[in-house]
């Protein structure tokens, strides 16, 4: 009987690439892969070690399969990706009931750990995160849409962020490697691919010696089957005209952009490293409507910076409000070791910057439901996701949601549909994020 493994990714999309490639290599190597990790022999834990909340998620995640494993219910454990590569040695000696850690660079090594933790050993590999591989095969563990990892690592060095040290300098794929797989994909039946990286718009940089990102759009839309084709982590400062141009003008490219700003007054802005102003954040947002006048912005905040003053977070608040973003998240600064801004003086405790992160989003829930009170009674373009058992009726998403961080679209239909079909849904009520309404 094979080996079963399961495995648990936690964070952001790019985490979960790296999880379908691991597993697509167990599976190659004989391995049974099980849904449920709490079912498996072996569990391993695809990390995320970005910030506080989600360190702090993976920690509890490591610690409630060991709790499994001493009840006898799994055999071993085995921690991989962000927070095994950053906390390596404090893992082995602070979580002595993992059975192995694997750094970013030793994926390939997986199913030779699971081999030693089933025959009662520990297996510790750091490896080189240079030699991750971004454009090896893998299963894919979603339905409607699949995301495409075209770049690993990044070179921004903003200062409050850990990324860099963890997954280093940025590594682009070539054009034709990711125009192949979006090929493969489509040939599959995805529909829907989303393109991520720690910065989308500088895509190309390294190996071509200029963004390339505008070429490989071009191309990407030339593939039969897709439908849409979303890129997430859209730096600001690097959204050119080309690129708007393209976005407006090409079909497939949903009118849709992820534009991380982190804050608008300048000083905080120069203190993050950020390359925008505020005054060039605002020209931004104003062009891309005139020019696209149905796209949805969605950006992510941080509130609670070192020295940020109470007259800055107001001028954060203020902006929020003017700007209307449709989609929006902030967050409360988390601290990080080895980063420029964990040293900086005044930093903030944590009771007030969660109260500032608290602000904006009950301001941006305001925004947002009345942004949706202006799609009622419009007909919209849905994918179907599934079915609801509590609600009793479908859900989906449409251009305008991002999958796992936007909100939904839950309609009733009188027919039976099928996940990954497009239908047209008359939107008759909001609920927070949500609509609701029913199939054309």
């Amino acid at each position: 009987m094979p080996i079963r493994v399961g495995m648990v990714s936690l964070g952001c999309p790019k985490n979960q690439v790296d999880a379908e490639h691991m597993i697509y290599n167990l599976r190659e190597e004989g391995f049974e892969i099980i849904a449920d990790a709490a079912l498996a022999d072996v569990a391993v834990i695809n990390t995320c070690g970005f910030i506080e909340s989600a360190k702090q998620e993976a920690i509890d995640t490591i610690l409630e399969f060991c709790t499994l494993k001493q009840e006898g219910r799994i055999k071993g454990v085995i921690v991989t990706g962000c927070l095994a590569e950053r906390y390596f040695k404090d893992i082995r000696a602070d979580l002595p009931e993992v059975d192995a850690v694997l750094g970013l660079g030793a994926d390939e090594f997986l199913g030779e750990a699971v081999k030693k933790v089933m025959g009662g050993e520990s297996f510790d590999l750091m490896g080189d995160k240079y030699s991750l591989l971004i454009d090896s095969r893998r299963v894919i563990s979603t339905e409607t849409y699949a995301y495409i990892k075209i770049a690993e690592g990044c070179d921004n060095r903003c200062t409050y962020c850990a990324i860099p040290s963890i997954r280093g300098k940025l590594r682009s794929r070539k054009i034709e490697s990711i125009v192949d797989e979006a090929k493969w994909l489509a040939k599959v039946g995805f529909k829907e691919i989303v393109l991520v990286a720690q910065d989308t718009t500088v895509y190309g940089l390294d190996i071509y010696g200029e963004p390339k990102i505008c070429e490989l759009l071009r191309e990407l839309c030339k593939i039969d089957g897709l439908k849409w084709i979303r890129t997430l982590y859209s730096y600001p400062e690097r959204i050119t005209d080309e690129l708007i141009g393209l976005i407006a003008g090409e079909e497939k490219l949903v009118k849709y952009l992820d534009i991380p700003i982190q804050h608008c007054n300048d000083r905080v802005l120069k203190r993050m490293n950020r390359k925008s102003t505020k005054a060039e954040l605002v020209s931004l947002i104003k062009k891309l409507r005139e020019r696209i006048p149905d796209i949805t912005l969605r950006t992510t905040l941080i509130a609670g910076f070192p020295g940020e003053t109470e007259e800055e977070f107001d001028e954060l608040c203020e902006f929020v409000n003017e700007m209307k973003f449709d989609r929006l998240g902030c967050f409360a600064y988390s601290q990080e070791e080895g980063t420029a801004a964990a040293r900086l003086p005044e930093q903030i405790d944590e009771e007030e910057k969660q109260r500032r992160a608290d602000i904006i989003m009950q301001s941006q829930m305001i925004i947002s439901d009345r942004l949706n009170q202006n799609r009622l009674g419009k007909d919209i373009e849905v994918v179907v996701e599934g079915w609801d058992r509590y609600a009793e009726c479908y859900f989906g998403r449409s251009a305008a949601e991002a999958p796992e961080i936007d909100g939904k679209i839950f309609f009733t239909s009188g027919e039976k549909r099928s996940v990954g079909e497009f239908v047209t849904v008359h939107i008759e009520e909001t609920m927070d994020y949500d609509l609701l309404g029913s199939v054309v």
